[in-house]
């Protein structure tokens, strides 16, 4: 029995053992299908990932390819395409222009000829054109009164024509102001820039601080800022007998610093002053870099002069937002607004509607166009004035004669002031051959009329003011002469009611401060005409020097005589 069950026991072991073998054999070549299997999916994964990320590079080289040539289009098209387009359009209209230089324009040719007539000695006598506007000049003797050229890619059309020139300032929502120069904002914005709508609230809201009633009540704060100067005069000439070599230009500068200063901030003034010489300084940096205007984003470039430029920014904005701030704080204390031209500007906004009035940054924009117009206007006027009355001596004696019999040594008064005829007609023949800004420019952003002309969208349009007030059919043979006298009866008989008299532009754009800038250059020749006789100094260069207005780049060197 036992070896019976020891024998079918052996057989079940054998059985099992071969189960086993089998089953081990049969795990094994599953896991082996499994791991072939999963290696087969891994690899078609790995195809997989591949493929879209080749399909990803493709994408995104097509897009940056795209990009590429719509950049390379956009370039074509802003430097050439749309250029030489625009310039067979005004063609075709029958005007004559120079033939376009791509990106530069006529911009290094109009710089080197200036540079090139600066660089010639000049005799007060010399044809001021000639010196600070040589390429117009230039292109007016080859193509007449009306001309293109190119600021950059930019063509801009030139008119002189009195009937053409009114229709431009009439449209002032048509021909807006053209931008070219980014930099100028840093000195002109606010009013100065502002176009369509955002002009009008602008103006409704500044006007109040230009009214003649605000405006004559800052004649003591005028009379203030000039007897200073005059004192520091007699003192000068004191010193050396009785007459005294000075150059007048800086003390002119500084004085209309002052003025501006007193009046726009009132007991801020201090600050004000600070403000003043970081604009003069400003605005000089601002000159050096507009002969390089034509480098695209030349401006960013972090140059030492840009670099200095966003300082003086950053300054300018500290002071005035201090004493804006100040001021808004005294005014929620229930302090009484001040009556200098901020405290005005203020008082005016705060009563606007909500959402109708101007923000910090737009009120800071105005108080800075407030220095640049109002100081460097009256001092190139008082200035010039001084040169051609020196040179003029028979009109200086007659301007005398007239303030000493309204005022004889008396102080200076409004009443007096507005009865000052012939200093009236001498101001305004200085404003013609001096104009403050000798170039307007607008720009059109659409197809317009303008007379008999059809102009396209993305032009300028120039009127230089300086040719204009030299123009020999509007004025006569004697334009070019220093004649007072051809405005006795006034600026409508002296032009022929036609629009070519434009020292402060002209129609419902015209300056805001124009009555401002005369009644303080009035004070300061009044008082300099009752203590002074003032001739050219041997030592004194003609040197007329556009900066934004006409400087006399190498100051103005009279002898000073006391009365």
């Amino acid at each position: 029995m036992w070896p019976e069950v020891v024998r079918n026991l052996s057989k079940g072991q054998s059985s099992t053992v071969t189960n086993n073998i089998l089953l081990s054999e049969h795990k094994s070549i599953s896991t082996k299908d499994k791991s072939a299997h999963a290696f087969s999916s891994s690899k078609f994964s790995k195809i997989l990932r591949d493929q879209k990320h080749q399909q990803m590079e493709i994408v995104i080289a097509s897009l940056a390819l795209v990009v590429v040539l719509w950049c390379i289009w956009r370039i074509l098209e802003w430097v050439w395409l749309k250029p030489k387009m625009l310039e067979s359009y005004l063609r075709r209209q029958g005007l004559v222009g120079t033939r376009y230089t791509p990106l530069v324009g006529d911009v290094r040719r109009s710089f080197s000829m200036l540079k090139e007539a600066r660089s010639k000695p000049m005799k007060p006598t010399d044809d001021l054109i000639s010196l600070v506007m040589p390429y117009s000049f230039h292109m007016l003797n080859t193509y007449g009164k009306t001309f293109f050229t190119w600021s950059g890619p930019i063509p801009a059309i030139t008119i002189m024509n009195p009937q053409l020139i009114k229709e431009v300032y009439n449209k002032f929502y048509d021909f807006e102001k053209t931008h070219t120069f980014p930099l100028t904002s840093l000195l002109t914005d606010g009013l100065a820039n502002a176009d369509g709508d955002k002009w009008v609230k602008h103006r409704k809201i500044i006007n109040p601080a230009f009214h003649f009633e605000k405006i004559k009540n800052m004649v003591p704060t005028f009379y203030k800022s000039c007897i200073e100067v005059m004192c520091e005069w007699e003192k000068l000439v004191s010193d050396k007998g009785s007459s005294c070599e000075l150059d007048v230009w800086p003390w002119i500068v500084n004085m209309t610093g002052d003025v501006i200063s007193r009046t726009a901030f009132g007991s801020s003034y201090k600050e004000g002053q600070r403000i003043f010489i970081l604009q003069a300084e400003l605005a000089h940096l601002i000159i050096l870099a507009l002969g390089k205007n034509y480098i695209p984003a030349y401006r960013h470039f972090p140059t030492k002069n840009n670099r200095r430029m966003k300082t003086i920014v950053k300054e300018i904005q500290v002071i005035l937002r201090g004493i804006i701030s100040h001021r808004e704080k005294a005014r929620d204390a229930g302090e009484a607004p001040s009556d200098d031209l901020l405290g005005i500007l203020l008082k005016s906004n705060s009563e606007q509607s909500k959402g109708n009035g101007l923000n910090m940054e737009e009120i800071m924009e105005e108080c800075k166009l407030f220095y640049f117009a109002g100081q460097e206007t009256t001092s190139v006027l008082l200035a010039w004035t001084m040169v051609l009355l020196s040179q003029h001596q028979d009109w200086q004696a007659r301007a005398r004669e007239e303030v000493m019999q309204v005022f004889g040594h008396n102080k200076p008064d409004l009443q007096g002031i507005n009865q000052l005829k012939v200093m009236t007609m001498i101001i305004y023949e200085v404003l013609r051959l001096y104009p403050p800004v000798i170039q307007m420019n607008r720009a059109t952003h659409k197809e317009i009329k303008l007379g008999d002309m059809t102009l396209p969208g993305g032009i300028q349009v120039h009127m230089p003011v300086l040719l204009i007030h030299r123009d020999t059919k509007l004025w006569g043979d004697d334009a070019a002469e220093f004649k007072p006298e051809r405005f006795k009866d006034g600026i409508a008989k002296a032009t022929k009611n036609q629009v070519c008299f434009l020292p402060f532009g002209w129609g419902p754009r015209i300056c805001i401060g124009q009555n401002f800038a005369l009644l303080e250059a009035k004070m300061a020749l009044a008082l300099i005409l009752q203590r002074f006789s003032f001739e050219l100094s041997p030592s004194y260069v003609h040197s007329p020097y556009r900066v934004f207005t006409i400087h006399p780049q190498c100051g103005a060197h009279l002898i000073l005589h006391k009365l």
